[in-house]
């Protein structure tokens, strides 16, 4: 069995391990993100962990982060460099850093590295990625409000970190709205 079709049977058994090893806790946020690339248009739903760790508190700001576990469809509109459709489902699960206020609102920056599954080899605009496994990496800048309302943008890149070719990688814009609780 090739190392390929190892990973593409165990990701969704890890992701879902993953998912049940996140503490007992009740989900802390909700969010719906809306994103677009080269001729690709995304829209997701996720739900969120806040770690309880704040590193490197000074000034009344510290890092934190939050567990991220989302699903979402992306809609490619010149899938194989024709008008025609591709539509591709994502899982995925991030860990993400924030750079932000000790009382949790106002300006923050944040950073996120995790794993994704795609359910099709994206084949769009010249652009492919050969694999069901990516990872996806952002950055991103938001404002919490009082109310506990999040609203953020974010730059997101999706690969596979080059372990098989093609590999051209995807870019996406990414709106996103947060709720906490």
């Amino acid at each position: 069995m090739t190392l390929q079709r190892s990973l593409r049977k165990l990701l969704p058994i890890g992701l879902l391990g993953a998912a049940i090893q996140l503490p007992a806790h009740a989900v802390d946020s909700v969010s719906l993100e809306v994103a677009s690339a080269s001729r690709t248009q995304a829209v997701r739903a996720g739900l969120q962990w806040d770690w309880s760790s704040k590193w490197w508190q000074s000034n009344g700001t510290h890092i934190g982060g939050y567990w991220d576990l989302s699903l979402g469809q992306w809609r490619a509109t010149r899938f194989q460099n024709r008008d025609a459709t591709q539509s591709i489902t994502d899982l995925g699960f991030t860990p993400v850093f924030r750079f932000q206020r000790d009382d949790m609102r106002g300006l923050y920056g944040e950073f996120g590295i995790g794993a994704h599954y795609l359910t099709g080899l994206y084949d769009n605009n010249g652009k492919h990625l050969s694999t069901h496994f990516q990872f996806g990496d952002h950055i991103g800048i938001g404002y919490v409000f009082r109310n506990g309302l999040d609203l953020g943008l974010r730059y997101q890149h999706f690969s596979n970190g080059g372990y098989s070719e093609p590999n051209d990688g995807v870019n996406f814009v990414v709106l996103r709205l947060r709720y906490g609780f």
